[in-house]
């Protein structure tokens, strides 16, 4: 069997590729190694992994994942997932190639992902040619669901939002503002916390706030990550992620802003490396 994954900070898509080339998705927490370590992860996935399925018979893993930028953050993923998977040849890639497989398959082009986190890059068929680093959600990471809840909080803080937002946000979430600056400056995973409250901008779309949030956010992106890109204007926009996907309205317009063409907008890489992977599993480990 040969187990495909999509890892996000947040979370991580599986789908399992059967014998039959039949699949069963599933679900886990996200395992960026900036965040969480191997003690973490091994029961975190353990717990998430289908009833039934006979982890010895995982023969092939392609995991792709945020925050593997190095073979020091790669291995504590290899190493997590080997005492997973004891019989499993193990590739992991960033999550950055599997944007770039999933949207452009063979061909070059501009890949972008636009969830919890941000990462942009040139892709020339075959591999990542050009990559203008995010920063990471502390420094930069403009246009993801962090930078923007990050940007509502700060308001929230500062009671400069409209009073219709402050009362539906009290409502839906009840913190204080002790309770919002411990999450982040005190507890872990800070960065899923303040991405968290994307599903608030979502559920008031009909805010001017919301809209014009998002649409700062956005131009920021452009402004201070796409832009850099030499020809960028050439190239169509593709994007992957969630952020992207359900802000794609407000996203198509920034890109015609900064004179791009909106290319390919998914919600999840899984059905295009499945196809990637059936024309090609061989891993290199």
């Amino acid at each position: 069997m040969i187990l495909i994954a999509d890892g996000g900070s947040t979370k991580t898509h599986w789908c399992l590729i059967h014998q039959n080339n039949e699949s069963t998705d599933f679900h886990s927490e996200g395992y960026n190694p900036y965040y969480v370590n191997e003690s973490y992860i091994i029961p975190s996935l353990r717990a998430s992994l289908p009833a039934g399925l006979n982890v010895n018979e995982v023969s092939e893993l392609y995991f792709y994942g945020a925050g593997v930028h190095n073979e020091e953050k790669a291995d504590i993923l290899k190493n997590a997932f080997q005492t997973v998977f004891p019989n499993a040849v193990i590739a992991i890639e960033h999550d950055l190639l599997a944007a770039c497989r999933a949207l452009l398959g063979n061909q070059e082009g501009f890949a972008a992902i636009l969830g919890t986190g941000t990462n942009t890059c040139m892709y020339n068929g075959t591999e990542v040619a050009h990559n203008i680093d995010s920063a990471a959600y502390i420094l930069g990471d403009e246009g993801s669901g962090c930078y923007m809840g990050k940007k509502l909080l700060k308001d929230i803080i500062r009671n400069t939002v409209p009073a219709d937002i402050k009362k539906k946000f009290d409502a839906a979430y009840n913190l204080s503002e002790h309770e919002i600056m411990d999450n982040i400056y005190t507890k872990p995973l800070a960065n899923r916390f303040c991405a968290g409250f994307t599903k608030f901008f979502d559920d008031n779309m009909d805010s001017e706030y919301c809209r014009n949030l998002i649409t700062s956010s956005f131009r920021d992106f452009f402004r201070e990550l796409v832009s850099l890109y030499p020809g960028y204007k050439e190239v169509k926009f593709n994007c992957i992620g969630s952020v992207g996907f359900y802000f794609q309205d407000i996203l198509k317009a920034v890109a015609s802003e900064f004179g791009m063409e909106t290319g390919v907008i998914l919600q999840s890489p899984i059905a295009g490396l499945k196809h990637y992977h059936s024309l090609n599993n061989e891993v290199n480990a």
